[in-house]
């Protein structure tokens, strides 16, 4: 069958379009992310590396991505989505190859950066464009909050298929692991991230439909349209509410260290367990969906940031001893359940803060370079916290990190309601 579509909007059934979509914006962050967050004891212990040491591998994700967010949004402003995310798709999956090939910490610095601009520059914008397209004026809450939601569902069963994988090439007395063993298991989940990454770049050319884009000459010049949305404060105030929330996201990548270090759990044990909590994901996010479009996304967003910083101080203040254990646990699938909550409608936030659909690629670029900046420092800082006081002082300090942008997501969001209630009245 040749992979070629010259499918219309109209002929595509909008179950499939979404589908797509969900599949692919998930699996276009398994190599880089999943693989760190659902196995990070076992990532560091193959590559001999530190919290520290990782985070700074990552931190070249985050610059390489930062430079590719905007010029993305252009770039999804006026070329195939179906092209741009089905390139992107398949060059992400070579880098798993080479993953797989245990390199150095400059070799596997060079992988993560490569990833920051095979998963950004022709995907991240063009996936968000087409998502706010199939949402319409009416359900933007639903179609943001439909695809955070099924990247969560996919996200929690890959990684539970992947979980499996590392348990059966890891020998059943995990005390007496060898290092051949845990490289194998470890590779094994790196090659099914890089196969689930493939075969998505096939679905996306196959069935994501071509659709009308702006011409590169057309009469809402290039320098005019990026110059409008960056004296746009909304969308500054947007990439602040980002920020804030991404910080809550990028902090779940230690929740598998911390049931391993503070709740005394083994690493397949941690890792299912974190694994688990991403079926939290689609409830969590279609959910927040169909709240912000009967309630407002403002409202939504600027509730679930408080219950968020609430349930950071649970952590900061609780110590997990026996008697304390269940609400450590409990407080901890709360917080996954908020910041999924989030990520499943800060986007939606376009419709209601009246973003001119013609600007979405280009929004999307400037919100995502600012709001996505935690790839840069996030786990660089954390690692380092992790790594300065042992045990639960270094996760206090830690959970103390992430309050401290769950307030800075509070203040923004008001900002941005105060200025909706102002333009609205």
């Amino acid at each position: 069958m040749p992979l070629k579509n010259k499918n219309t909007i109209s002929e595509t059934p909008k179950w499939l379009i979404i589908f797509c979509l969900v599949f692919a914006a998930e699996m276009i962050f398994g190599l880089p992310f999943h693989v760190v967050r659902y196995f990070r004891p076992t990532f560091m212990a193959v590559f001999n590396i530190t919290n520290a040491e990782l985070g700074d591998a990552m931190a070249i994700y985050g610059i390489t991505a930062m430079i590719s967010y905007f010029p993305s949004g252009v770039i999804a402003d006026h070329f195939s989505a179906r092209k741009l995310m089905s390139f992107s798709l398949f060059a992400t999956a070579l880098g798993g190859i080479y993953l797989a090939t245990i390199p150095n910490q400059l070799g596997l610095s060079i992988v993560f950066g490569y990833w920051g601009i095979s998963t950004i520059l022709f995907f991240w914008s063009a996936m968000i464009r087409a998502t706010r397209k199939w949402g319409g004026k009416l359900a933007q809450g639903r179609a943001f909050g439909i695809l955070d939601g099924g990247r969560g569902l996919l996200s929690a069963a890959a990684a539970t298929i992947a979980v499996f994988l590392l348990a059966a090439w890891l020998p059943k007395e995990l005390e007496f692991i060898s290092s051949t063993q845990r490289i194998q298991a470890l590779n094994s989940v790196v090659y099914f991230y890089s196969f689930l990454a493939f075969g998505t770049s096939i679905l996306v050319w196959l069935f994501i439909p071509e659709s009308k884009l702006k011409e590169l000459d057309e009469t809402t010049h290039l320098m005019a349209s990026t110059k409008k949305v960056l004296s746009n404060s909304t969308a500054w105030l947007q990439a602040l509410i980002v920020i804030s929330a991404y910080c809550g996201y990028r902090g779940l990548d230690f929740y598998a260290l911390y049931a391993v270090d503070i709740l005394d759990m083994n690493e397949v044990s941690a890792s299912q367990f974190v694994a688990n909590a991403n079926y939290l994901r689609p409830i969590a996010a279609i959910g927040a969906g169909f709240l912000a479009d009967r309630f407002t996304t403002l409202k939504t967003i600027l509730v679930t940031f408080t219950l968020l910083f609430f349930s950071y101080l649970i952590l900061i203040f609780t110590a997990p001893s026996s008697t304390a254990v269940n609400i450590v646990t409990v407080d901890i699938l709360f917080t996954f359940v908020a910041v999924y909550a989030l990520r499943g409608v800060y986007f939606a936030l376009f419709e209601e803060t009246n973003i001119s659909e013609k600007h979405t690629g280009t929004t999307v670029g400037l919100i995502s370079f600012i709001g996505f900046t935690p790839d840069i420092f996030f786990n660089s800082i954390a690692g380092r916290i992790l790594d300065a006081s042992t045990g639960p002082a270094g996760f206090h300090n830690f959970y103390l990190f992430l309050s401290l942008f769950a307030v800075t997501g509070i203040i923004a969001t008001s900002v941005l309601a105060y200025k909706h209630r102002r333009r609205v009245s």
